[in-house]
């Protein structure tokens, strides 16, 4: 292959697909680089929900009780690694302090402006990409058993209202019309009806990364960790041999720091593992749309290979071994929830969410080197929001009128 492009993107989830082709798009030649196929990694692993509702972030809890809880690491919704907590602690310090009410209201006013075109974003992609098959615009349900989260939820509701969003308020009777095989014990739930949910995400990377390859992009096989700096700009070694670059884009996702920090650059990365396991419903069981279980800690959803239990976060070194002992914590309480049957596979799927204390991406150039740009930290959202900050990043390094504001994304905000 020709040794030269106008833009190497590293990282070929779906942050970094989505860059690449809006750049390619836009005229640049671009080679996108994974060491696996695209969506193999973080990507592939989530409850499939472009979030489009998701105004407010996962905010550090304030409240004692749930502290108190969590610090007893018994819970299905959160989970520690004592050997980890010298590393977690100072970060989860900043995520604390992040998630006040002044910080949280900085946050919704950084990432409003990418929800709100995040579903536009990707049905552009899916039309272009022939995959809208992967879209279901079904909504999800979060669903109480408890008068004290149910009484949270509703105040959620409240504060959702000027942002325009469709949601319906379930009672009992409701949540069985809407999903006839929930087990008992619910007491309420909202149906959010703007998000769009999809049958298998890693599925829907690799065929936005198709269709990168239509529009003339090149996906090689590479390690980004070769990556320096050469007389033309930037270097990075790859199956097909030394490739070459005026611009990089770091979309590494949580590896980001392997390269960044290299580089002498000083971001708070954080990493909140999560697990999932696939499930075959049993006898003619069905589940229409994704459903949250608030009080058990976990999110059952439809997807192509069976019913994905999802988990919440870990908090643990990246590269420790998994220990999914949430999901052995949630499959009875989802069991009582939807009539599970046997696993699809022999042990659950791990990945890594990249996240900043104040829960917004960084999108942004590197001010110590020239042609090196920053797209990643995504936390729960990167399906969500990868096309959307693609198209940001994009219009940054083509000289473009931003569609927004990208301040709230900077690399030196910290």
């Amino acid at each position: 292959m020709d040794g030269k492009t106008d833009v190497l993107v590293l990282g070929a989830g779906i942050v970094g697909v989505s860059a690449a082709i809006h750049l390619q798009r836009r005229g640049r030649a671009v080679v996108l680089v994974d060491r696996r196929g695209a969506g193999e990694e973080t990507s592939y692993g989530n409850a499939g929900l472009i979030e489009r509702a998701s105004v407010f972030p996962y905010a550090f809890p304030r409240e004692l009780g749930t502290l108190i809880r969590y610090a007893q690491n018994t819970s299905t919704d959160a989970h520690y690694h004592f050997s980890a907590l010298p590393t977690v602690m100072p970060w989860l310090g900043r995520y604390f302090m992040a998630s006040s009410p002044e910080g949280v209201a900085k946050t919704v006013s950084g990432a409003w402006p990418l929800i709100q075109r995040s579903l536009d974003e990707h049905e552009d992609f899916m039309e272009a990409a022939q995959a809208s098959h992967f879209l279901r615009k079904v909504g999800w349900i979060k669903a109480f058993r408890a008068e004290e989260s149910l009484e949270k939820g509703m105040a959620e509701l409240e504060k959702l209202k000027p942002y325009g969003l469709s949601i319906d308020t379930l009672d009992t009777a409701g949540i069985a019309e809407r999903e006839p095989f929930l087990g008992e014990g619910l007491i309420g739930a909202l149906h959010f009806r703007d998000p769009g949910a999809i049958s298998d995400p890693g599925g829907l990377v690799k065929a936005y990364a198709d269709y990168f390859t239509t529009l003339g992009g090149r996906f090689v096989q590479g390690d980004a960790q070769t990556l320096e700096e050469h007389p033309a700009g930037w270097q990075v070694e790859t199956e097909a041999g030394p490739v070459q670059s005026r611009d990089v884009v770091v979309a590494l996702g949580p590896w980001s720091n392997t390269i960044y920090e290299k580089l002498g650059y000083a971001m708070p990365l954080g990493i909140k593992r999560g697990y999932h396991q696939h499930f075959h419903p049993n006898g003619n069981a069905v589940l229409n749309r994704p459903v949250l279980d608030v009080d058990g800690g976990f999110l059952l959803a439809p997807m192509m290979r069976g019913i994905r239990l999802t988990t919440g976060a870990e908090f643990a070194d990246r590269d420790a071994a998994p220990s999914p002992v949430q999901v052995e914590r949630a499959i009875p309480k989802a069991r009582k929830l939807f009539p599970l049957g046997d696993a699809v596979e022999d042990k659950p799927w791990m990945g890594a969410r990249p996240c900043f204390p104040d829960m917004l991406p960084v999108i942004d150039k590197g001010d110590k080197h020239k042609g090196l740009w920053f797209d990643f930290g995504h936390q729960h959202h990167g399906l969500t929001l990868g096309p959307v900050t693609g198209r940001l990043l994009a219009e940054m390094i083509t000289g473009e009128e931003p569609f927004t504001d990208p301040s709230p994304y900077r690399a030196d905000r910290f």
